[in-house]
């Protein structure tokens, strides 16, 4: 017991003495700092002012002897050493002053070189040395035992040059000042002093115009500058076709130059081919106020089977013009020069070193929201080493949204994405007059944005062949599904394509309303909409049993037989287009879930299109079974990672930083692709539905609207005070001995609302217990009872 007792006190032992040993080694420092300043000034009063009696007296003979005039300089380097310990108690500088001490003798030995000394023996050059020194004739004892050798072995002159080369590597070594920056220093005060320096700053900016206009003059400066350790920079304007490879790497011990890209645009996109024709206002295609949203009275099942949809008769088209649209604005300055973002490079290599990581950055990649740093891993480097840095890495770049990508799909590189301090928008008129989506066959091609590599990316919703949008509130959701209308407003007319739209937040796509793509106008009530579902579902089952009978396998071929036979309508594609899922699913889950899941499963070769957006990437609002007929996936920024593997089945999404930064992940691509997603404003949106709106007016189909009037009987509940399947309620209630919301829900088939309003009549009743929490409520009645209150 007294051992165990011991030990404690041995601990507490060794804590005091190391606390004690810390706070001697503090003292000890903070006296020597005060002793070297107080001697440094004790010298300064000796050598300037002669005011240290005998003592400073013999000091500065001494030191006179010792160094000649550099002597003076003593004081002022000891008072700035110890100042310097005493500020900084952790400073380890003393090469600094060191180096600053031996220039001190250079200089004396330098001094020594001009003067003569002749002595018999060592002894007598010493006491030369000390004589020349105190009457400053000399280099005294320092300077002459560094020089007298020097001057027997290479002369006057050579002993001269030799010191000087010494002083001049180590004022480089002190001041990291070169000699090119001298030579530049003297050089620019030689123009400033002729007045040829503003001539040169213009030449300068004329040059660097004519490298930016021609393509090809860049290649022959990149072979210079990379001989030299720079780096080329591509403007996304002279090369938007395809990066160029990743430059090899030279031989010697020069640094490999990182291959910068900057994409972006620092003048007007020359190749738009849409002319200078102003931007149309919204008062000058102003027409009277569109029709009216209708009320939609259906509910999901109870819908009879429509005939297919056929258009009654041909929508004469105009496209909008682009002109609509609001051309994208240069970009002025702003962010990291190319030598900025090549130097970071050079950094980042640094810090993954100091971490026993050994990569070089072989391109860096400024797109317009995130910067990439591709890296090389050395051999024998694992890539997990770089991924588990990533906390790190956001550190050293001062940011959250630090997204690492191992391997980037198609090269043996890491990719580093480093969010911009600004974003860059992209414009959709770009987008649009891009030659990929000028040049694409499909009606459903829509224009998603710009990927890192400045390159435009567009989608096909008929290859999709449905998509599914999830980010939170001011990610960019919302203009992402008007760029896709808008897309499809500029690619297909309205016998080609038609449209649904189901807008629960009513505020968002009833902009809409009155274009001739709409098949109804856009329906508002999130019940209602489920019938909108529905319809589409026996619609799709009438457009197979049709494609059947005319033994065609999908919508391309029976079109093509009704042009080749002339018997028969064509049949346009249908988009069909939710806004907010997490509504319809709180309102009517079971017949929105199911009609979802027929249409993704089946409706690709009908022609027939989902695309559907939640804010709320929940598993109870995206379901196992709806993602899982939706392949084709966009995540903007996310709360968590949790949200990002329910969208992506991956994290990701929470690293966005927002304002339209999107994760694209198509059916089939084995990674998601990050973009800036197309930027179109309200008032673009509004110039273009007015302007199709005035060429082009709608015409809904009367028939999808009376069978959506038609009310479900299974679902809507009497007028009366009593639900009628209150009495198949309170039977079930007796059998199980207890009911709950949830359990009529299932047995009964109906919505929340309708469950409980039941629970509440029986309860009235006093056939079940009142409230208790998440309990079921307890049946009070037997059977007999229950008879006897029907007889009466």
């Amino acid at each position: 017991m007294s051992r165990k007792k011991a030990q404690p006190s041995r601990s507490v032992k060794r804590k005091t003495s190391s606390t004690a040993s810390n706070m001697n080694n503090g003292v000890l420092h903070e006296l020597t700092s005060v002793i070297i300043t107080a001697v440094g000034c004790l010298l300064a009063l000796a050598m300037y002012f002669n005011a240290a009696g005998p003592v400073g007296e013999t000091l500065q003979q001494f030191l006179l002897g010792c160094f000649s005039m550099m002597a003076y300089l003593l004081p002022v380097v000891l008072v700035a050493y110890g100042v310097h310990r005493l500020i900084d108690r952790k400073l380890q500088a003393g090469w600094l002053y060191g180096n600053i001490f031996g220039m001190l003798v250079l200089l004396s030995a330098m001094l020594h070189i001009f003067t003569n000394v002749v002595a018999d023996n060592m002894m007598g050059y010493i006491e030369a040395f000390y004589k020349g020194g105190q009457s400053m004739e000399g280099g005294g004892v320092m300077g002459g035992l560094l020089a007298q050798p020097l001057l027997k072995l290479f002369g006057t002159a050579g002993a001269f040059l030799l010191l000087l080369t010494i002083l001049v590597i180590c004022t480089m070594l002190l001041t990291g000042i070169t000699l090119r920056t001298v030579a530049r220093w003297f050089v620019v005060l030689w123009m400033k002093q002729t007045g040829k320096w503003q001539q040169y700053i213009e030449d300068l900016d004329e040059q660097e115009d004519e490298q930016l206009e021609d393509v090809t003059t860049w290649r022959a400066p990149q072979k210079e500058q990379s001989k030299r350790g720079k780096i080329p920079v591509i403007d996304i304007a002279l090369e938007q076709s395809k990066p160029e490879p990743v430059p090899a790497k030279e031989k010697g011990k020069a640094p490999t130059p990182i291959r910068i890209v900057d994409h972006h645009i620092s003048k007007q996109d020359k190749e738009e081919k849409i002319g200078e024709v102003p931007i149309i206002e919204g008062e000058q295609l102003s027409i009277q106020d569109v029709v009216q949203n209708v009320d939609v009275k259906a509910e999901a099942m109870g819908i009879n089977a429509p005939s297919t949809f056929t258009e009654p008769m041909p929508i004469k088209y105009q496209t909008p013009p682009l002109t609509l649209l609001i051309p994208e604005k240069p970009v002025k300055g702003g962010g990291m020069s190319a030598e900025d973002l090549e130097q970071s490079g050079r950094n980042l290599e640094e810090r993954l070193r100091s971490f026993g990581v050994e990569a070089t950055v072989t391109q860096i990649e400024r797109g317009p929201a995130v910067t990439r740093y591709e890296l090389q891993p050395n051999p024998g480097v694992k890539v997990s080493r770089i991924v588990n840095l990533q906390t790190d890495l956001a550190l050293y770049f001062a940011t959250s949204g630090i997204r690492i990508e191992a391997p980037i799909p198609g090269k043996a590189a890491v990719g580093i994405e480093v969010p911009n301090k600004s974003v860059a928008a992209v414009s959709l008129r770009r987008m649009l007059s891009s030659e990929q989506f000028q040049n694409s066959n499909s009606k459903l091609t829509i224009a998603l944005g710009q990927d890192i590599a400045g390159l435009p990316v567009m989608a096909d919703i008929g290859k999709m062949p449905h998509l599914l949008i999830a980010g939170a509130t001011g990610s960019g959701k919302s203009v992402c599904i008007n760029t896709l209308i808008t897309s499809i407003l500029y690619k297909a007319n309205p016998n080609e394509v038609k449209m649904v739209m189901v807008d629960p937040k009513v505020v968002e796509l009833g902009v809409y309303n009155g274009i001739p793509h709409l098949l109804i106008p856009v329906v508002t009530d999130a019940r209602k909409a489920a019938g909108a579902l529905a319809w589409a579902v026996s619609e799709m089952t009438n457009r197979y049993q049709l494609f059947a009978d005319c033994k065609v396998r999908d919508l391309a071929g029976y079109n093509a037989q009704v042009k080749e036979t002339g018997q028969g309508d064509l049949l346009p594609q249908i988009v069909i287009i939710i806004d907010e899922l997490a509504d319809l699913m709180m309102v009517a889950p079971h017949e929105v879930e199911d009609s979802i899941c027929r249409l993704a499963q089946m409706a690709r070769a009908a022609g027939m299109h989902l695309v559907i957006a939640t804010q709320r990437p929940s598993v109870d609002v995206i379901t196992g079974i709806i993602k899982a007929n939706i392949p084709s996936r966009i995540s903007f920024a996310v709360s968590s990672q949790v949200d990002s593997r329910t969208i992506l089945d991956s994290g990701g999404a929470e690293k966005l930083v927002g304002k339209g930064d999107m994760l694209f992940y198509p059916v089939g691509a084995p990674k998601p692709v990050r973009l800036q997603g197309a930027f179109v404003s309200d008032k673009e949106v509004e110039n273009v539905v007015q302007f199709v709106k005035k060429n082009a007016m709608a015409k809904y189909d009367e028939d999808i609207l009376e069978k959506l009037d038609q009310v479900n009987e299974t679902e809507q509940p009497d007028a009366g005070d009593n639900d009628d399947l209150l009495p198949q309620a309170i039977e079930m209630a007796i059998d199980l001995g207890q009911i709950s919301t949830s359990m009529l829900q299932r047995r009964l088939k109906v919505g929340y609302a309708r469950a409980g309003r039941i629970i509440d009549q029986m309860e009235a009743r006093s056939i079940i217990t009142g409230f208790e929490g998440s309990k079921p409520r307890q049946t009070l009645v037997t059977r007999a009872e229950w008879q006897e209150m029907l007889m009466q």
